[in-house]
């Protein structure tokens, strides 16, 4: 796990995980938004990008390193912890297994319901078509999918590249069987829950149940948007729900 680190190192935390098959990059807007009151750290999650060589284990893998991360170098506390898809799944996961770890949290398009046909279907269609995210067409019809800037392309194609085809099987395999543990509530942050009104069913379905577990979370189901689009395309929007959650406007 690769860390980058932007703003005074003086200022209060904020942590933010990508999405699969992002990294650090994806946060831009929001980082440049950000780092100008706070100290910004943005995760490259095991497997992806420049962390390509080391293989992504699990979601349980990287929650424990993060805390440990956290316990390390922030005494055990951070401000503000948000997560993006498996970036969402693994902030769940450590705000379930340490209560008191951050004030506030930003959860957004979190699969908290395993996929059904996951290793009989989806799993082995991924890994049949891993060639193909070497080939610059189908790069483009995958970054499409994933919302990613139309000036960020290139930097997903390369980074793309860099993935093992062990790391991809483990990324959908973990992120389509999560679970969400029910000690999340226990969680002592203030919980912003975000999904995309033009999600799939049962990214919504999610999105709800993790609202009822986390006593006093707020629910923002975004008009016209999908999966990730809120982050990753309307970023002044997205400091906006963010900055109302830590103002409590």
């Amino acid at each position: 796990m690769i860390i980058k680190d932007f703003g005074n190192k003086n200022n209060k935390k904020i942590i933010l995980l990508h999405g699969g098959g992002l990294s650090w990059w994806s946060w831009g807007p929001i980082i440049d938004i950000l780092q100008k009151k706070y100290n910004v750290i943005t995760p490259i999650i095991d497997g992806h990008a420049e962390d390509g060589e080391n293989t992504f284990i699990s979601i349980d893998d990287t929650t424990n390193k993060l805390i440990t991360y956290i316990d390390e170098n922030f005494n055990g506390q951070i401000f503000l912890l948000c997560g993006l898809s498996i970036g969402a799944q693994i902030a769940l996961n450590i705000l379930s297994k340490r209560n008191d770890i951050c004030k506030y949290s930003v959860i957004e398009s979190a699969l908290v319901k395993p996929i059904k046909f996951l290793k009989s279907l989806l799993l082995p269609m991924a890994r049949f078509s891993y060639p193909l995210i070497k080939q610059k067409w189908y790069s483009r019809l995958q970054a499409k999918t994933l919302f990613v800037p139309t000036d960020k392309m290139d930097i997903y194609y390369a980074d793309s590249c860099k993935m093992s085809k062990q790391s991809l099987s483990n990324i959908i395999l973990s992120n389509g069987s999560f679970k969400l543990n029910s000690e999340i509530s226990n969680t002592k942050a203030q919980v912003l829950i975000l999904v995309g009104e033009k999600e799939i069913k049962i990214m919504k379905q999610s999105a709800i149940e993790i609202h009822k577990l986390i006593k006093n979370s707020q629910l923002e189901i975004i008009a016209d948007c999908g999966h990730g689009e809120i982050s990753l395309l309307r970023p002044k929007e997205y400091c906006r729900y963010l900055y109302d959650l830590i103002d409590h406007k």
